[in-house]
């Protein structure tokens, strides 16, 4: 049965504000004073009668361009490292709600490659890793007063362990503007296609999207991206890694993870600390380690054992792979570009990986990035001004800082199953347990707002989140287009009748963003919004960054193994 709006429903261009905005704003002066005839050949460079003369502006002096430090902090099971950029930003378009957008980015220092370092083999050593990071920065020339943004991510096996949680928290507190963030195996594979650059290619050419698979290898985990259009469509992760055990330079076992037990297991290998592993018995392991990854990237039917190293689910997709790229430590191997040992499994795997890539029907592209393909850039700020269509429920809900954004595909039928599904396909992406905090639900509306439609999206966000709303967490709903108080109205009013809801339009958001809210603007009734989004490199920053040209060392100091770049660094 059709179903029918309320009868005394206003139309959806009416649904405008909450405490007393209701309808559109006529602004017959313009928000910026009096409006110009678009006939008029020099519109912005001209004045009246009476007025003081043009001066002007340079971009940074308009508030149209800004320049900002960044430094990223990547956490991970094997290897951890900085990278400071500044990053220029210039507002897209006329409007001062416009948003700002990364036009430039220059690297202007890279770490070493430090071994993580582990007190234990659930613990990682947090002074160690302090002194390394002071170091960086000392050799950088930077303090942290001269740090605007940046990001820690921690990542595989390191995201597990005991003392990851306070680590992220210690950062954020001693940096101050980061966004920290523990990245499960789903949300580190959809980093690491987009720092592969496996999601860009996945573009295509003329308008025909290609498929890619990024295959992102570390030291505890392999995830796997499915890419197609330039998003990342499905994501998988197996407990397949260069670490799994490692080894002092003896070749004597001096750590042992649970999925390096149990691949062992199903060689009949013993594992036990101090003894050695013989290089037979390492090639062996990789060369099944090798065969479960394989098992997953061609889609096949999971063997029991790769059954028990599965993370995730298997992939779902069955459709054709146009190519398949490799990202992350392992993949230095895979490529043949490191050939030395780090006291692991990495040269064997990356050959027993490489000796399996021709199954998967795809030729091997080249990654843009690969051991530092999971995020290399930190944090970028892109700075907006919502739309005057905004809801918001309670002025005391504002300001919001640091919501993780949630951004689902739109579904090809516009029904509220097809909505919730959708939200908890991208909830699931990201690795975000659902009614644990409040997140950001970001859409891009691209149809009519008729009443029908805005009621089904409004049905479709309550039924995707059940936890959120029994606990009572203010929803948070982000759109592209100005609709946000007629949704607001109708999620409030309708579907979810007195419940906490802040609705804001005319902003762009994507999965790997963070946003704050603030505090309304009453003068124009919009909401100043702040967007970190992880920033990723790609082929153009080589050109204009900097390229290491040396090697890998590793050094021994009081038990703890290092890895350090040798050489100089030089400009492309």
């Amino acid at each position: 049965m059709e179903q029918r709006p309320p009868e005394d429903a206003p139309d959806a261009s009416q649904l405008m504000h909450e405490h007393g905005h209701w309808g559109t704003h006529d602004h017959t002066e313009g928000l910026y004073g009096h409006i110009h005839d678009s006939e008029h050949d020099d519109f912005f460079m001209h004045s009246h009668p009476g007025e003081p003369p043009i001066i002007l502006l340079t971009p940074e002096e308009a508030g149209n361009r800004i320049t900002l430090t960044s430094v990223g902090i990547d956490v991970g099971s094997s290897t951890s490292h900085l990278m400071f950029s500044q990053l220029v930003l210039e507002r897209q378009g006329i409007a001062l709600s416009s948003r700002f957008k990364v036009i430039e980015r220059r690297v202007t220092h890279r770490s070493p490659i430090l071994l993580t370092p582990y007190t234990s083999a659930t613990s990682i050593d947090t002074d160690e890793l302090q002194r390394f990071i002071e170091g960086v920065y000392k050799d950088a020339g930077m303090t942290v007063a001269d740090v605007e943004t940046g990001a820690t991510i921690f990542t595989g096996e390191a995201a597990k362990k005991e003392n990851a949680g306070a680590i992220s928290d210690l950062f954020a507190e001693h940096a101050g503007k980061f966004v920290c963030a523990t990245a499960g195996p789903n949300l580190e594979a959809v980093m690491a296609a987009h720092g592969s650059g496996a999601a860009a290619r996945s573009v295509g050419t003329n308008g025909v999207p290609r498929t890619t698979l990024n295959i992102d290898m570390g030291g505890g985990t392999a995830k796997l991206a499915v890419c197609q259009g330039g998003e990342v469509l499905e994501t998988a992760a197996i407990n397949v890694g260069a670490r799994l055990v490692a080894l002092d330079d003896q070749g004597r076992l001096t750590r042992i993870e649970l999925a390096g037990a149990i691949i062992a297991e199903a060689l009949g290998i013993p594992l036990i600390i101090g003894e050695p592993l013989s290089e037979g018995q390492q090639e062996a392991m990789a060369e099944l380690l090798a065969e479960c990854l394989s098992n997953v990237a061609e889609r096949r039917p999971l063997e029991p054992l790769t059954d028990r190293l599965m993370i995730t689910g298997p992939l779902t997709y069955t459709g054709p792979i146009d190519e398949v790229s490799y990202s992350g430590g392992v993949s230095e191997y895979v490529y043949g570009t490191e050939r030395r040992n780090f006291g692991d499994l990495g040269i064997l795997l990356g050959k027993a990986t490489a000796d399996r890539s021709s199954r998967l029907g795809a030729p091997v592209a080249t990654s843009e990035q690969m051991i530092r393909a999971t995020v290399i850039g930190a944090a970028q700020y892109t700075l907006q001004v919502s739309g005057s269509t905004i809801f918001v429920s309670r002025p005391a809900l504002l300001p919001q800082h640091n919501l993780q954004v949630v951004a689902p595909v739109q579904p090809a039928e516009h029904t509220p199953a097809a909505i919730s599904d959708s939200i908890q396909q991208a909830l699931q992406r990201q690795d975000i347990e659902e009614g644990a905090s409040m997140v950001a639900i970001s859409f891009r509306w691209q149809m009519e707002p008729s009443y029908h439609k805005m009621r089904a999206l409004a049905e479709g966000i309550a039924a995707a989140l059940p936890r959120t709303i029994e606990q009572r967490i203010p929803l948070a709903v982000v759109l592209d287009t100005d609709i946000a108080g007629a949704l607001g109205n109708l999620l409030r009013r309708e579907v979810l009748p007195g419940y906490d809801i802040i609705a804001v339009d005319e902003v762009q958001l994507t999965d790997l963003d963070y946003v704050d809210l603030g505090e309304e603007l009453e003068d124009v009734h919009a909401i100043p919004v702040v967007v970190k989004s992880l920033v990723f490199s790609t082929a153009r920053e080589r050109a204009s960054g900097l390229v290491p040209t040396g090697q890998i060392q590793v050094d021994e100091h009081d038990g703890h193994y290092e890895a350090h770049y040798m050489g100089e660094v030089t400009t492309a």
